[in-house]
């Protein structure tokens, strides 16, 4: 389905006014953004405006019972210098699981699909050209009706917005792996892209970053000992030639990268294994010389090697290749850039100008 969406460019364009290769994600943002309506019970007045300020009553509900879901994905170049997608139609996909988790009600995946083709066409001169670098794209939904009350609230805002964004780590990581705050618990939000997510991980990432440490790696909440995820990162163990992955249990964000780091290795002839995995098995297996590898995946980082983890008293430390990681880092980026084939489907192209306007 076509929807018809109102749009309203600015006059003059604020891009050279940046350089935005290599600028570091969120600092600099694009001429637009786009923005639609739920009202009585649909979705309504889909637009793409200048990007400014949202009015909102200070009793939006959003602000005071945090019903509020994102995404994240990336529009790059493609070698002959085309604006591409990588999974977006997956982002859709994710962000209508995280609403029916958040009592939200669900957005329309084409109305997304074409939102989205539509913004990165107007914006496309904003996408980096350099390696490493593309444009950040934010879809988000939040509950703006002004009512205080704890209640599913009956009118939201969907819209998104574009930053450019340079490479996220260059170097190895180290990670400090929590033992007294928890991410998510069985039955909780842990799977959902909720923002209440990444509010509760701010003090202890910030406690993490002040004893040297780049991000923070959950365990579970009950004992500290399995491992589910990094701060924004899924993550990867490499032991004994096979690769290790927690599996999706409820408390673990389904990532994207991560889905296609697993049919990517998997494509390439690796054995790769979904299941629990705890803290002392890499202890052990770092004791026994069968740690042979590790990294986080996840749409800002790409593919984030991993130095050390910091557990307790103990220094978990990974061997300096990351040999796989680079291979698996390198076949994304040539898959982005359409340089070698896509066997899984993964990229989509933006079509120029291909949108209908009110």
């Amino acid at each position: 389905m076509q929807y018809k969406i109102d749009i309203e460019q600015v006059a003059v364009s604020s891009r050279e006014q940046f350089e935005i290769e290599k600028t570091p994600m969120g600092i600099i943002f694009t001429d637009h953004m786009f923005i639609c309506e739920y009202k009585d019970g649909e979705w309504v007045n889909p637009a793409i405006r200048p990007l400014g300020p949202v009015m909102m009553h200070p009793s939006a509900m959003a602000l005071h019972y945090g019903q509020a879901i994102f995404e994240g994905l990336k529009a790059t170049l493609n070698h002959k210098g085309e604006p591409v997608l990588f999974r977006a139609a997956d982002n859709a996909s994710r962000l209508n699981v995280s609403a029916e988790r958040m009592a939200m009600p669900a957005f329309p995946e084409d109305l997304f699909m074409q939102a989205l083709n539509t913004l990165i066409s107007i914006e496309s001169d904003w996408i980096p050209k350099s390696k490493g670098s593309s444009l950040y794209v934010r879809p988000f939904m939040f509950a703006d009706e002004g009512f205080t009350g704890m209640r599913a609230a009956k009118s939201y805002k969907f819209m998104i917005f574009c930053t450019p964004a340079g490479p996220f780590f260059s170097r190895r990581i180290k990670l400090f792996a929590e033992t007294k705050y928890i991410r998510a618990a069985h039955g909780g939000t842990g799977e959902a892209k909720a923002a209440g997510n990444y509010a509760a991980a701010i003090r202890p990432t910030e406690l993490a970053k002040a004893n040297g440490y780049d991000q923070v790696l959950w365990l579970d909440a009950q004992n500290f000992e399995q491992i589910m995820e990094v701060g924004t990162m899924n993550i990867f163990f490499k032991i004994n030639r096979e690769f290790i992955t927690p599996s999706l249990d409820g408390c673990v964000l389904a990532g994207i990268t991560r889905d296609s780091v697993i049919q990517l290795l998997r494509h390439q002839g690796y054995k790769v294994t979904e299941r629990p995995v705890s803290i002392h098995e890499i202890i052990t297996a770092m004791e026994n010389g069968k740690l042979e590898e590790g990294f986080g995946t996840g749409t800002a980082v790409g593919i984030a090697r991993i130095e050390e983890i910091g557990y307790l008293d103990r220094i978990i430390r990974f061997p300096a290749g990351n040999p796989v990681a680079d291979q698996v880092n390198q076949a994304l980026d040539e898959i982005k850039a359409q340089l070698i084939p896509d066997p899984f489907g993964w990229m989509t192209e933006v079509p120029e100008n291909q949108f209908v306007s009110a």
